[in-house]
C-alpha cells in the first residue's frame, strides 16, 4: 500500500522540463505588431517598481495596454503567447473571467457607455526585452485576473502572483444563469473537507467565521507567519491524495513549462510539511462564507468565497521562492547590467 500510494506522488509530480524559446517569440511577434506608441506603453525595465505591482480589482490607472486597443492582429498574437504560459483549460477560465465583466454591468444596471465593468479593460506590460540571453517578464492583469511571469535565459522561472476569481460565483439569473467559471476549484475544495475522518476535520477546521478576504491580499511578500490547520502526514492516505489532486488543479493552471518547477520545489521542500485549513462554512451552500487555503515552506494557495452573499470567489497562487520572479534573479539582471 505505501509503495502505491509513493508511486502516485512521483507520478504527480515529476514533469519533464521545459524551455520558454517559443514564449521569447511569441512575445516577440507581439511586441513587434505594437507601434511605436503602442510599444512606449507597453515595455517597462525589468528593474522597474512597477514590476511588483499587483491588483486584482477594477482600476482605470493601470500601465501597459490593454485589450481594448489591440487590433485584431495583435490580439490574436497576444492569445498565442497566453497559451504558452497558461493551460488550454485556464485560458478559458480567464475568457470566461473577463466576460463576467459583461453580467456584473448587466446586474449593476451601468449605461452601455459606463466602463468600470468592461471585458477589454485587461493590460499587458513587459518588463525588460524578450530574447533568449536576457532576463525578462510579463504581467496580463485586470479585474479578477493577474498573473507574472519571469523568464531567464529561455528558462521560466515564474509565473505568480496568480490570481483568478469570479463574481458571480454562480451566475443567477441572465442568460449565464448556472454558470460556474471556478467550480472545480470549489468541488474539490469540499471533495477534500467532507472526505477528512472526524479526528482530521476537527484539526483543519480553524475557525466558524471565514476571513473577508485572502489573507495574502496583494502583499510584495507573500507570507502567514503561523500555519495551522491538519498537516499531509496526519491525513489518511486517501487523504493525502485528495489534498496532492487540489494542489494540482492550482499548479497546473500554468503549462509544464511553470507547473514542473513548482511541484518539484513543494516535493522537496518535503509534503509532510503541507498545511490544510479551512474556515468558515463547512456546508456549501449559497450565503455561508467559507474560505481553504494550502500552505507549505514554498507555496501558498488561497480560496475565499465571502463576499457578495458568498457568491464571489478569490483564489491566489503565491510561489513564496519565486514570486515576482524572485529576489536572485533580480539580482543577476543587476549584475548582468
Amino acid at each position: 500500500m505505501r509503495r502505491s500510494f509513493l508511486l502516485v506522488i512521483i507520478c504527480l509530480f515529476v514533469i519533464a522540463p521545459a524551455k520558454a524559446q517559443d514564449m521569447v517569440a511569441r512575445a516577440g511577434k507581439f511586441i513587434r505588431l505594437l507601434d511605436k506608441d503602442q510599444q512606449a506603453k507597453t515595455l517597462y525595465p525589468f528593474d522597474t517598481g512597477e514590476r511588483y505591482h499587483f491588483s486584482y480589482v477594477p482600476r482605470d490607472d493601470r500601465k501597459g495596454i490593454s485589450m481594448n486597443e489591440l487590433n485584431t492582429a495583435q490580439r490574436k498574437a497576444f492569445i498565442d503567447l497566453l497559451k504558452m504560459a497558461l493551460s488550454e483549460e485556464t485560458v478559458k477560465k480567464v475568457n470566461d473571467i473577463m466576460q463576467l465583466d459583461l453580467v456584473l454591468k448587466e446586474l449593476e444596471h451601468r449605461p452601455a457607455d459606463d466602463h468600470y465593468r468592461d471585458p477589454g479593460k485587461y493590460f499587458i506590460t513587459f518588463f525588460g526585452i524578450p530574447a533568449a540571453n536576457n532576463i525578462w517578464g510579463w504581467r496580463f492583469e485586470g479585474h479578477h485576473v493577474a498573473f507574472n511571469f519571469s523568464a531567464d535565459k529561455n528558462e521560466l522561472v515564474a509565473g505568480t502572483p496568480a490570481f483568478l476569481g469570479a463574481n458571480p460565483a454562480i451566475v443567477l439569473d441572465w442568460p449565464q444563469k448556472g454558470k460556474e467559471v471556478l467550480k472545480e476549484e470549489t468541488d474539490k475544495g469540499f471533495a477534500l473537507l467532507h472526505a477528512l475522518k472526524p479526528e482530521e476535520l476537527q484539526k483543519a477546521v480553524i475557525a466558524d467565521k471565514a476571513p473577508a478576504e485572502i489573507i495574502t491580499a496583494t502583499s510584495r511578500k507573500a507570507m502567514i507567519d503561523h500555519p495551522s490547520g491538519l498537516r499531509f502526514q496526519e491525513m489518511s492516505p486517501a487523504n493525502q491524495q485528495l489534498l496532492l489532486g487540489l494542489i494540482n488543479l492550482y499548479v497546473n493552471r500554468f503549462t509544464k513549462l511553470f507547473a514542473s518547477s513548482m511541484l518539484k520545489d513543494i516535493q522537496k521542500a518535503g509534503l509532510d510539511s503541507l498545511w490544510f485549513t479551512w474556515a468558515g462554512s463547512t456546508e456549501h451552500v449559497l450565503g455561508k462564507p467559507y474560505y481553504y487555503r494550502i500552505q507549505g515552506p514554498t507555496i501558498i494557495i488561497e480560496y475565499d468565497n465571502s463576499q457578495n452573499n458568498a457568491n464571489h470567489i478569490h483564489t491566489v497562487v503565491r510561489d513564496l521562492k519565486n514570486d515576482f520572479g524572485g529576489d536572485l534573479l533580480l539580482e543577476h539582471y543587476k549584475a548582468a547590467h
